[in-house]
């Protein structure tokens, strides 16, 4: 394509990703050219069109109507170039270029709020990116220079000032000298992204060590012990010369001293009060905390009772970090002495019900479904609310005696953390204050409640502790219980739902997408495996495992600490399920296979860091069932493995890998067990959905690949070959007659649920993987960014 100059212009083909920058390369393309007006408002030919129709055109007026018709055909054919062959069909009928153009820009550019969700993420990236150890100057302002620019294409434009002071706090320890340079020779505020990286170009070395000024520069460290602070950090008298150019203080002088005292030293938080009464910041969080309390009207103050009790309490200190590693607030809380409560005596019950991750799931999927958005609400301090049944006495706290009145106690109306009816105490609360506001409680899983109005609309509410989940179908409702809630008890909005239990949550217009990412590379660093090489499969398929393989005996308690990280990574990722209740049967005397193969599904992990859920809008909310089993798959007993899997068509949210706790004497045995197990299931997941207001109308369909197993089940005669099996397992004939399910067949291709009960080659792996709704971020529509 030839240019105003003659010479030839490469257009940039969009293959589906980074639309934004494509968009800009084109827009600059088509102003060379003359077109982008033609573009962006279309062919302006309407007066020529009606001249034409009254019959009154001129010939000058069809050759304008001609030559637009070229120019729009050549900007047509500009954007048909630039995009890949998979693209194109999205545009093969648009006749004119900014029909074209808009739909390339409707389907790419994304709405507000997908915008908003990804310009988050973008910050969140800039604030953590870090330079590494390995990386050279150059490499990481590549790499920092790259985010700025896609937050640039969303709107975000960073001051200098920000750049230079990210690019500043976020080098390497290396290059702490030059900083130190750069801030004592120029104000921070006179200099922009590219003269810091041209004056730190000089210096792009690893780990190269610093030439100290002669020491008549350099402050001396004569008594450091003089200066420290409670904080843990070395502190010199610091200079503050002029900047001749603009007259101004630098922000901060720091000499290789100061910068080698805080490479060393780490902050440090008080262990008893004494440490802690010597800092004027941690007596502030304490009085902090004792006015919340007070405010609560949490205690009173009392004789001290003869005949009960009297709790210690204690402070614990904790130092809460921003990003790049300063300090941003002491926080101090009063903990009870929980430990010396007796059960009977100073407590009777301290079960306290949370939700279920199945009931999440199941809420996140509806909520796809039915295009709701998600909330999320966190109580302060909420074991604080929770009103106690038990007479319960604590000592004053330390240094907040109060003079004269020293044999005095307090008297507790409310709990106070540490206390081991505290969980129940605010549950209890909680679900009253719900009862007064007219929520119906479920049945079926006690921290879910739904309030309804007039015909349709609903209000969903799930609670785990102190964080609290709702949507519904009605904004007017969402607001007023966020009002109310704010009302009455301390409360953050966090307001859509990002992250819960670990899981990290993305909202889209059509979709829901749930992962754990962080988590997943947070695991990869603990058992020190970051680089190491990935694998496809988190098992090998031919491999069997068994108690005794003679391979000796590994680490148990590393081995049990990687099997329940791995069970917890299972909350989104149900392609490692089968592995990680698989190895988990060997947590009482793991071998070094055992932790061989737990191993190896950390490097399936480290391949699939990106994997999640993924839920999408369906046409309708029928759920839908799979249940399977294998045929003596244990080694050691010859017991069979059961799976089942429920989801609304997209994503599963429902899951199970079991082992069987009887020996099956066919797969026809095994399959009907599966489906017994599965059943149950099913039945509590319809009670779920009945709360929600989604009562399946029909029975919940169960896919089975085995025949026999389903013609046991219809069978309402016991003959020879079922004489044997359990009852319990019969109870899916009841379930079939009143229908509540319905066991069909469907081919063994099909079948889900045969992901969870063995070990798979590669392609069915992944095939069955897509079926589970697990899939990368990066390959959905619109790029989602975790």
């Amino acid at each position: 394509m030839a240019g105003s100059g003659g010479s030839e212009v490469r257009t940039p083909i969009f293959s589906g990703e980074n639309y934004e920058f494509w968009r800009i390369k084109m827009v600059t393309i088509f102003k060379s050219h003359g077109l982008w007006k033609l573009v962006e408002k279309g062919v302006t030919i309407s007066d020529s069109k009606e001249k034409m129709a009254e019959g009154s055109a001129t010939e000058e007026d069809d050759e304008k109507s001609v030559v637009e018709h070229m120019r729009d055909a050549k900007a047509l054919g500009i954007i048909q170039i630039a995009v890949s062959d998979q693209i194109f069909p999205r545009i093969a009928n648009a006749d004119t270029a900014k029909m074209a153009w808009d739909l390339l820009y409707g389907e790419y550019h994304g709405g507000d709020q997908v915008r908003s969700v990804k310009l988050q993420n973008l910050r969140r990236e800039f604030e953590y990116t870090r330079m590494r150890d390995d990386e050279t100057l150059s490499e990481y302002l590549t790499r920092l220079n790259e985010l700025i620019n896609q937050m640039k294409t969303f709107g975000e434009a960073l001051p200098n000032e920000r750049l230079v002071q990210k690019v500043l706090i976020s080098l390497s320890k290396p290059y702490d000298p030059i900083c130190l340079v750069i801030e004592n020779t120029k104000c921070q505020q006179q200099k922009s992204n590219s003269q810091s990286s041209g004056t730190k170009k000089n210096w792009n070395g690893k780990g190269k060590k610093w030439d100290s000024k002669p020491q008549s520069q350099q402050k001396s460290f004569a008594n450091p012990a003089q200066n420290s602070t409670s904080a843990g950090f070395m502190k010199q008298d610091t200079v503050k010369p002029q900047c001749k150019p603009c007259d101004h203080t630098p922000l901060k002088w720091r000499n290789i001293n100061d910068i080698l005292a805080q490479c060393n030293l780490c902050i440090v938080e008080p262990e008893k009060y004494e440490e802690a009464a010597q800092d004027k910041a941690w007596i502030k969080a304490m009085e902090e905390e004792l006015s919340m309390i007070e405010k609560n009207k949490t205690w009173e103050l009392v004789d001290r009772p003869s005949d009960k009790q009297v709790i210690g309490v204690k402070w614990v200190f904790k130092t809460k970090l921003n990003l790049d590693g300063s300090v941003q607030k002491n926080k101090a809380r009063l903990v009870a002495k929980g430990y010396v409560q007796k059960p009977g005596i100073d407590y009777n019950e301290t079960f306290a019900p949370v939700a279920r991750l199945d009931t999440i799931r199941t809420l996140i999927a509806l909520a796809a479904q039915r295009s709701w958005k998600l909330f999320q609400l966190d109580v302060k301090s909420a074991f604080l609310n929770g009103i106690l049944q038990e007479e319960v006495y604590v000592d004053q706290p330390e240094g907040f005696v109060i003079n004269g009145k020293e044999d005095k106690v307090y008297k507790l109306y409310k709990a106070l953390y540490g206390l081991k009816q505290a969980p129940r105490a605010w549950y209890g609360e909680i679900d009253s204050y719900f009862a007064k506001c007219g929520f119906e409680k479920s049945l079926s899983e006690a921290t879910l409640y739904t309030k309804t109005r007039r015909e349709n609309e609903i209000l969903i509410v799930s609670i785990y502790v102190d964080d609290i989940v709702y949507t519904g179908n009605n904004q007017e409702m969402l607001d007023e219980f966020k009002e109310d809630m704010k009302e009455k008890y301390e409360m953050s909005d966090l307001g859509l739902l990002h992250h819960f239990l670990g899981m990290g949550v993305i909202q889209t217009e059509s979709s829901i997408f749930i992962h754990q990412k962080k988590y997943a590379s947070a695991l990869l660093d603990k058992f020190g495996l970051k680089e190491c090489k990935s694998v496809s499969i988190p098992l090998v398929a031919t491999e069997k495992l068994s108690k005794e393989d003679g391979s000796g005996a590994a680490d148990e308690e590393q081995y049990r600490k990687l099997v329940g990280c791995l069970l917890y990574l299972t909350a989104t990722r149900p392609d490692v399920m089968y592995a990680a209740s698989l190895l988990a049967r060997y947590m009482h005397g793991p071998s070094n296979k055992h932790y061989g193969a737990a191993r190896r599904v950390l490097r399936y992990v480290k391949g699939t860091l990106d994997y999640g859920l993924h839920y999408m809008k369906g046409k309708k909310a029928v759920l839908v069932g799979f249940c399977d089993s294998d045929w003596g798959g244990s080694v050691d007993d010859s017991k069979s493995t059961s799976g089942y899997a429920f989801s609304f068509g997209s994503g599963v949210f429902s899951w199970a890998s079991v082992k069987q706790n009887c020996v099956a004497l066919s797969t026809a045995e095994a399959e009907y067990i599966s489906a017994a197990e599965a059943t149950t299931q099913a039945i509590w997941l319809r009670f779920v959905l009945e709360d929600f207001g989604e009562l399946p109308a029909e029975a919940t369909p169960l896919q089975c690949d085995n025949t026999s197993a389903i013609s046991i089940s219809k069978n309402p005669v016991f003959h020879q070959r079922t004489k044997h099996i359990d009852r319990r397992y019969h109870f899916i004939k009841d379930a079939l007659q009143q229908g509540i399910v319905d066991l069909v067949y469907c081919p063994t291709k099909e079948q889900v649920a045969d992901i969870f009960t063995k070990a798979l080659p590669k392609d069915r792996f992944n095939y069955l993987r897509d079926k589970l709704g697990v899939v990368s971020a990066q390959s959905l529509k619109g790029s989602i960014s975790v």
